[in-house]
């Protein structure tokens, strides 16, 4: 149990203390797939979901959510968070569509959570906007893709679909699965802040 910084040394949870950490820029992205039926994919990229725009409505719930994350989530620290996005890409080889949350602070803690967080509710914020025309979509791969900062350094999700602690694996395989973003949104930072 010695590994675990959320447990003491009785086995008890306990909030980790990071008081005595230095403050270091910390960056994290993670994904959420939502599959669904082709047609409902259309409908949403014709924005005509009865509810209204699926994407907009995604985008924001996964911000909010982000900034709220240690109110969910009971040993996470409260962070100022300096920039949150979510992009919200079509992938018709799924067919469903693609979420992408990225965030960024300089800190003592990371800020994976967040993104893990904004990343799932914009997903059930899609399944919510869509249930009424497609009830069998399927919220799948809530994933962390890579984080930097901190005494661990960087990480990044492999291309075979497990995580190692190699910087440079995956990073190319990963910038091409989020691909252009059709809604406008940008990622904190832009390409240069993930080198």
């Amino acid at each position: 149990m010695s590994d675990l910084t959320h447990i003491d040394e009785r086995g008890r949870a306990r909030m980790v203390d990071v008081g005595g950490k230095d403050e270091t820029e910390r960056r994290a992205r993670a994904e959420a797939l939502v599959r669904m039926a082709p047609e409902t994919l259309a409908l949403i990229a014709d924005e005509a979901v009865p509810k209204g725009d699926v994407v907009a409505a995604a985008r924001l719930a996964g911000i909010m959510a982000a900034k709220r994350t240690h109110e969910l989530i009971p040993l996470c620290h409260p962070l100022p968070l300096e920039a949150v996005a979510v992009d919200v890409t079509e992938d018709r080889a799924l067919p469903g569509l693609r979420i992408v949350a990225e965030a960024r602070l300089r800190g003592r803690t990371g800020v994976e959570e967040r993104e893990l967080v904004a990343a799932a509710v914009a997903a059930l914020t899609v399944y919510d906007m869509c249930k009424a025309v497609d009830r069998g979509m399927e919220v799948v791969h809530v994933r962390l893709l890579e984080k930097s900062g901190g005494r661990s350094g960087t990480w990044r999700r492999g291309d075979e679909g497990g995580g190692h602690a190699d910087a440079g694996a995956g990073a190319g395989a990963q910038a091409g699965a989020t691909g252009g973003d059709a809604t406008g949104g940008d990622a904190p930072g832009g390409p240069e802040a993930s080198s």
